[in-house]
């Protein structure tokens, strides 16, 4: 999927990406659905907006779909961090597995520390 295309499916809900991915691949929303062991006026409800999918049906969707559940659900700038800390994680998928998990740690311990702060 080119850049363009992410960027205008990150603006869209999850309906209106669901049925967009959907098209995308060329499925009919009948083809989808069997695809997914669903019913088709299930899936014609997730499209309306009307219902929302269990998780189950999520990685059903996803794996089809060929993207991850986090495309399907989260607007661009909704999960992942912040512009701030971006190239920070982004260098530690370099890490090796043990400075990975120091890493790990160090986040964790800063995360501790902050939620003790807020309920003082």
């Amino acid at each position: 999927m080119h850049f363009s295309q992410l960027n205008l499916l990150s603006l869209m809900d999850f309906p209106e990406r669901l049925a967009a991915l959907r098209k995308k691949k060329g499925l009919t929303q009948q083809v989808l659905a069997e695809a997914i062991n669903l019913h088709i006026s299930q899936l014609k409800r997730y499209e309306a907006g009307t219902s929302q999918p269990t998780l189950d049906v999520l990685r059903k969707l996803a794996v089809k779909l060929s993207v991850s559940a986090d495309m399907l659900l989260f607007d661009k700038d909704e999960r992942g961090p912040d512009d701030e800390l971006r190239l920070q994680f982004e260098a530690l998928q370099q890490f090796s597995p043990k400075d990975k998990e120091v890493a790990k740690s160090v986040l964790e311990s800063l995360i501790l520390k902050h939620d003790a702060n807020r309920f003082k």
